[in-house]
């Protein structure tokens, strides 16, 4: 393991070191802990990961699993292929399983009746209406467990790596699960994709069948910035939150799970959002395309390939801390050719005192293609003799 001296824009300075195996150590964030079982704090815009606990752990969604169905009904609106004013059926299956008879949460559909898009979609963000995820899994793929091959083809797309879905509710179901990771990128996928449509997670209350319900996020109304974007809960589960703020002048998304009551959820969301909006520096590191390091490539035409940031690097520094930091570079080796210009290969991990306080996604800065024979000989040779470094 070789240390490297860098400077980052002539404003922060730190040792870089190449790791050879990813690894998950447990982060022992500065000063902030939380009560919830899973949780994570994301920057917007670069996918920053500010705070995380047991992020990559599975977990019941409960109607945080309505990300993902909302998610598909907003790419079907943007393509065109349904419209807002498209109406959808109320099915026994959506009224019996979804309606008031199912004892879940409800927009109290009629059996039998039309209702439009627009209306299904207010119903499923700001009440959580079963029926409404339902009537809109069938309205848009006939059935709701074709509606859920969707759902996992768009988690395959976007990279979640602890996700599976079964239904479009969230409803129990020992084959649907998610992470505290995932769900922040659904959210994440959703803020950056669809902003025509985002603000309809803010709305605070919607009326239907002569019924009023309150928006489930309590924290839209704490003025702390929060304008979205699901609350969930089961028995077995417990309450969960995945909540957006742009308190601090950034956009921030945070997850957490597992908590015991209503209360205690909106309280750990609370601590969270507002100390991920108050307690950094944010710190320019380095430009856009500007390599950040190297990761090794085995039996490549070039031996190494420069690693950048997804635009410009930013970290996140707890305030009154530069004198503490250092970063590590991980990545899993060997990294196999070809290599193509933008690949996710590796992350940044910045630490303040051993404690590791921030991650970052790194990407091939450049193509890297297959090397010939006498560079695989080489680098077999290599491995062979002193292991891949």
């Amino acid at each position: 393991m070789t240390a490297i001296r860098l400077r980052a824009q002539s404003v922060l300075a730190f040792a870089l070191l190449v790791l050879v195996f990813l690894a998950s150590p447990a982060f022992a964030q500065l000063e902030f802990d939380t009560k919830a079982k899973y949780a994570i704090l994301m920057d917007y815009e670069s996918g920053t990961v500010l705070f995380q606990k047991n992020a990559d752990e599975r977990l019941e969604p409960a109607s945080m699993a309505k990300l993902m169905t909302i998610a598909i009904v907003f790419d079907q609106l943007k393509s065109g292929r349904i419209k807002m004013d498209d109406e959808f059926f109320i099915s026994e299956h959506a009224w019996r399983d979804g309606g008031a008879t199912s004892g879940g949460s409800t927009m109290f559909a009629e059996l039998g009746s039309k209702i439009p898009v627009a209306d299904l979609v207010r119903a499923d963000i700001i009440q959580s209406g079963n029926d409404a995820s339902i009537a809109l899994a069938e309205g848009i793929a006939g059935s709701e467990a074709t509606f859920a091959r969707l759902m996992n083809e768009k988690a395959r797309e976007l990279g979640l790596t602890n996700s599976h879905f079964v239904n479009a509710t969230g409803l129990p179901d020992p084959n649907q699960y998610s992470s505290a990771r995932d769900l922040a990128t659904i959210a994440r996928y959703i803020i950056q994709t669809f902003p025509e449509y985002y603000p309809i997670f803010s709305e605070t209350e919607f009326r239907w069948n002569g019924i009023t319900q309150k928006n489930r996020n309590v924290l839209l109304e704490d003025g702390i910035g929060v304008d979205g974007l699901k609350t969930g809960h089961t028995e077995e589960a417990g309450y969960g939150m995945v909540a957006s703020t742009t308190e601090g002048g950034r956009r921030l998304i945070a997850v957490l799970h597992g908590l015991d009551t209503m209360r205690e959820r909106a309280e750990e969301a609370r601590k969270l959002v507002t100390w991920g909006s108050r307690s950094f520096d944010l710190i320019p590191a380095f430009k856009e395309g500007e390599i950040v390091g190297y990761a090794n490539v085995y039996g490549g035409q070039d031996p190494q390939v420069g690693l950048v940031g997804q635009g410009e690097l930013l970290l996140y520094l707890p305030i009154g801390s530069r004198s503490c930091i250092s970063a590590k570079i991980a990545y899993h080796a060997p990294i196999r050719p070809p290599v193509a210009k933008g690949a996710e290969l590796a992350q940044l991990r910045v630490f303040c005192d051993d404690q590791l306080i921030q991650t970052a996604p790194l990407f091939a800065a450049n193509d890297v293609a297959d090397g010939d024979l006498f560079r695989k000989s080489v680098d077999a040779l290599k491995e062979l003799a002193l292991g891949w470094i």
